[in-house]
């Protein structure tokens, strides 16, 4: 990571988002690098910005279609004038489902996740309402058991050839929904870091589950993907993966595409996976605003936590000037933040630059993301908050 003051032009306006674009576009060349053969769909909470995802989608054509992560979103970003849409999570939003059902009725391919009779009965439903149509992808849980042990998360409850068939039959009975499309997401593989400081018999643990996983997860879902084909369903989307697992999920030979996301920004989270590294891209800058006592200053905000299982990894940390620390018992603050240095001088008004641990979320704090280039401001992307949206 190349990082100096002057990344922060004079003048600007503190707090800011900035992007490295070099490093932004050097990430999206290494995630291409990995498709071996497949599509890649990029996930969208992970970007959370229009600009962002054209130009992801722009650098390479082995980027194809978006995975949202809300029907709202969905319906704004086909609007936007993007198409080959995946919710990835099944929705309970009638008005929004409604106009999803009508676009697709009008050419357009938005896909709805679905995990349950309930939901397939409750877009049938819309369906006849609105007239329009649903495409469907089924959500396969990708967990595994050691015993007592549950790894992964608590995603679909179909786990199972069994239970997939006989979904896909429920769904195959109704003319205003198409099943083209399952996902399998491994979040064990993919999200789950392994190499985290001062955790070294977890880290090695958590490898160790790893490897037992990933011949357990292609074996199912290449069972349900043949099992769904002997009932006579043709699937153009069989999407598995993450950034964190796009070395193994491309040599499933039954997936079609990889999903991708946080490593384009590459945060804090990816700096602690043992089988890969990207590129930091993404940063945020605060002010110092006050001096309390030598050696610690306070900057405006910076309390932007990431989702999960609270604990030090979700803490943004100060990366510039180097050497930077949160205090233990304040941490980062929703509307100030001091930060610890033993052995550089700052004055008011000096920027410290920050990484936060997840993508994506960084973004709902911020309106516009500044594009950083050798040095220089070449463009300024807004977010999903600058286009005045807010998707739940």
């Amino acid at each position: 990571m190349v990082l100096d003051s002057n990344i922060l032009p004079k003048g600007l306006s503190l707090p800011a988002l900035f992007l490295n674009v070099n490093a932004f576009d050097e990430n999206c060349e290494m995630i291409a690098n990995k498709a071996q053969g497949k599509t890649i769909r990029i996930a969208t909470k992970s970007i959370r910005s229009v600009p962002v995802l054209q130009r992801i989608l722009n650098s390479s054509s082995v980027f194809q279609g978006l995975l949202c992560y809300s029907p709202d979103e969905a319906v704004y970003l086909a609007e936007a004038g993007f198409d080959d849409i995946m919710i990835g999570y099944p929705c309970w939003n009638e008005q929004a489902l409604t106009k999803i059902a009508k676009l697709n009725a009008r050419g357009h391919q938005i896909t709805c996740m679905v995990d349950a009779e309930e939901q397939v009965e409750y877009l049938h439903r819309i369906s006849e309402k609105a007239e329009g149509f649903f495409y469907l992808c089924m959500d396969i849980d990708m967990s595994t058991k050691f015993g007592s042990l549950h790894f992964g998360v608590r995603r679909s409850p179909i786990n199972s050839t069994r239970e997939a068939v006989r979904l896909a039959r429920k769904i195959k009975t109704y003319s205003g929904l198409k099943l083209h499309g399952v996902m399998g997401y491994e979040a064990q593989i993919a999200g789950v870091t392994d190499r985290m400081p001062a955790n070294r018999i977890k880290n090695q643990v958590v490898s160790f589950l790893k490897e037992r996983s990933i011949n357990e997860i292609h074996t199912r879902r290449k069972q349900i993907v043949q099992a769904l084909a002997d009932e006579g369903i043709e699937l153009s989307i069989v999407n598995g993966g993450g950034t964190g697992s796009m070395d193994s999920t491309a040599m499933d030979e039954s997936v079609t595409e990889i999903a991708a996301g946080s490593g384009f920004y590459a945060p804090l989270l990816f700096d602690y996976y043992r089988d890969f590294r990207y590129k930091p891209a993404l940063f945020y800058s605060l002010p110092v605003v006050r001096k309390p006592a030598p050696n610690i200053y306070t900057c405006t905000s910076g309390g932007f936590i990431a989702s999960g299982p609270h604990g030090k990894d979700k803490m943004p940390q100060p990366v510039y000037p180097p050497g930077g620390k949160l205090l233990p018992f304040e941490g980062a603050g929703e509307v100030q933040t001091p930060i610890y240095y033993e052995d550089v001088s700052l004055s008011i008004g000096d920027p410290i630059i920050f990484r936060a641990a997840k993508a994506g979320e960084i973004c709902e704090r911020f309106q516009v993301i500044i594009c950083v280039k050798d040095k220089r401001i070449v463009d300024r992307y807004s977010t999903y908050r600058g286009d005045g949206q807010c998707f739940l």
